[in-house]
């Protein structure tokens, strides 16, 4: 009887009902989780993407499952807590906790930052056209595209409208090539410049008013709601939480916004993210070619952003550095930090933070207009 009950035990069990695919996607998690960890690749969201995924493995959890129609079994916890993910609440969120953290001060003090901002969204077109070209859906091809953006909660929020079957490799992809952006755009900006290039020194800019920095996230939203009403969420929810900040008279509200609000949506949508990468849908070869097409993306918009650089440094007799018009792409404050590196690299007197962010916040803004195109084209 003892016998009995420990062979219908293991007959009950996960070990039973465990598959190559289960075996491989754990294997994965515990690589990611290596990442983050040791290495710390964006470990904020790499962390619980990658533990979301290996719990979503582990067969019969049923942490994903969804309501039985019949049943009054409840669903599954990582199901519910999906919905935020599903409905776009969890990316919007995100973007209002992002608002209180930026200064769009560099941007409102040469606006021409604009123009690298979204010169870097062209890798978002590129590999949009090559995606239909290898017979990828529009929805899907621009789901693949905006992780040229290198922009996480905007990907997200995207293909949850357009493709959400491509969700986990979607986000996996945005968010494992955002953290390795000291690794890829290095040898493009080095490749894109010359040395006397990247020497350049930049004037000091001029010092925005509060004033300026008030009314900057309101025009912003009249202007890109009212021309793409798609993208209000994103951007409604961004420019409210940098009015938080600007404002100065809710610290409170930008305090919560900026450290307790944005933790805890981030654990969330993590956790729920990584719990979609489930072996049987994963495991596919449409996985790796959207993977490799987020690369060319992300690739393509670092090169896009570099050439507005160096015609704005042509244009300006040579008063703008190239180099920051690597930092168009949406990953802040981090692209900024690699312009700052090679420049320092070519001229240890050179400091281009400061002017690097200007393009790295306008890069913001852009990758969720290119969300909206794509939503109102396609959605």
């Amino acid at each position: 009887m003892f016998l009995d009950a420990i062979k219908t035990l293991l007959q009950d069990s996960g070990f039973a009902a465990i598959t190559w695919q289960h075996c491989v996607m754990i294997f994965l998690a515990c690589v990611l989780v290596y990442l983050a960890i040791v290495k710390k690749f964006e470990p904020l969201l790499l962390l619980p993407i990658a533990f979301g995924m290996l719990l979503a493995n582990l067969p019969l959890a049923g942490l994903m499952a969804g309501p039985q129609e019949g049943s009054t079994e409840p669903a599954g916890l990582l199901y519910y807590l999906y919905q935020g993910v599903k409905l776009g609440i969890y990316p919007s969120l995100i973007f209002l906790g992002i608002g209180t953290m930026t200064d769009f001060g560099p941007l409102i003090a040469r606006p021409s930052s604009l123009f690298m901002g979204a010169g870097a969204q062209f890798g978002i077109a590129a590999a949009f056209i090559i995606s239909i070209v290898l017979g990828f859906t529009p929805q899907e091809a621009g789901s693949i595209g905006i992780i040229g953006g290198a922009d996480g909660p905007t990907a997200i929020f995207l293909t949850t409208r357009l493709a959400p079957e491509l969700l986990p490799a979607i986000a996996i992809a945005a968010y494992s090539y955002m953290a390795l952006i000291p690794m890829i755009q290095p040898p493009l900006m080095r490749l894109l410049t010359t040395k006397k290039e990247r020497e350049i020194k930049m004037e000091q800019m001029r010092e925005v008013s509060k004033l300026e920095k008030i009314i900057f996230p309101i025009a912003v939203t009249i202007f890109c709601v009212l021309l793409l009403p798609s993208v209000a969420p994103l951007i409604g929810m961004l420019m409210l939480g940098n009015l938080f900040r600007e404002s100065g008279v809710v610290e409170r509200l930008s305090n919560t916004a900026q450290n307790a609000l944005i933790n805890i949506v981030t654990i969330f949508l993590g956790v729920t993210v990584g719990a979609t990468a489930v072996g049987e849908n994963f495991l596919r070869l449409e996985t790796l070619m959207i993977i490799g097409l987020g690369l060319l993306a992300f690739m393509f918009s670092t090169v896009g952003g570099l050439i507005i650089g160096k015609i704005m440094c042509w244009l300006s007799g040579g008063k703008i550095n190239p180099l920051i018009g690597s930092a168009g792409v949406s990953a802040v404050p981090m692209a900024a930090r690699v312009s700052q590196i090679e420049g320092q690299k070519a001229n240890p007197s050179n400091y281009l933070l400061m002017h690097a962010m200007g393009p790295n916040v306008a890069g913001v803004i852009g990758s969720a207009v290119a969300a909206g195109i794509l939503l109102a084209l396609f959605g």
